[in-house]
């Protein structure tokens, strides 16, 4: 029974906010409708895998579309094969083509996630003053991170702000990608490539449709 009283969600707004969801993390707009933040514990375990994946999300979503444009390059370069497809598609579950990553790559990942998996679970056990909040692993080489508490908190929103936009990207990119059969660099070349070269590209298709046209009216 909703109560008239209660606070109501900022992401379901017709909906009261849940309980739990106090705003203690960044980005807390009260969304959990199946009800799976049960307690803190389960709260911080949630916020971890969001976290996780948001950072990850963000890595993929700027690598993606930059392999596509120069994986052939490089792979040249090196005397390699290149991992795009004959469309310059990267290569995805959706896509196919992970075989042609090396396993050296596929070891290198597994083997650096488990090092900052253990890490992650030694500082978050001990339960020190350096794991803060989910995800502070204190790496912050370049002195970013503010000193204050409003600026930390500003920068927290951010980094999950961001990667929940990434998130929501690097699956469109995938779905994209299968259903059009073309690189994301190609169906937003825009976002992608120099201004220059779009305008050029877009120039010659365009001279091309016109003579197409007016070859078929003679």
């Amino acid at each position: 029974m909703t109560s008239l009283n209660a606070e109501k969600s900022k992401a379901l707004p017709f909906v009261d906010r849940p309980e739990i969801l106090d705003g203690t993390y960044a980005g807390d707009a009260g969304f959990d409708p199946l009800g799976f933040a049960r307690n803190d514990q389960a709260l911080f375990e949630l916020r971890e895998a969001e976290i996780k994946h948001a950072r990850l999300a963000m890595l993929a979503a700027a690598g993606w579309p930059l392999s596509e444009l120069f994986d052939r390059k490089i792979a040249s370069i090196l005397n390699l094969e290149a991992a795009l497809d004959a469309s310059d598609r990267a290569p995805s579950v959706l896509n196919g083509g992970l075989e042609k990553i090396p396993i050296l790559y596929w070891a290198g990942i597994l083997a650096t996630a488990s090092w900052i998996e253990i890490q992650e679970f030694k500082k978050a056990q001990e339960n020190t003053s350096d794991y803060a909040f989910p995800g502070d692993l204190g790496w912050d080489p370049l002195g970013l991170y503010p000193s204050d508490e409003a600026g930390q908190r500003r920068m927290q929103l951010a980094e999950i702000k961001n990667g929940r936009t990434a998130m929501i990207a690097i699956t469109a990119f995938a779905f994209q990608e299968y259903a059009q059969k073309f690189a994301v660099v190609d169906a937003t070349p825009m976002f992608f490539k120099p201004v220059s070269e779009v305008a050029s590209e877009y120039g010659s298709s365009l001279g091309a449709e016109i003579v197409s046209q007016n070859v078929n009216q003679l």
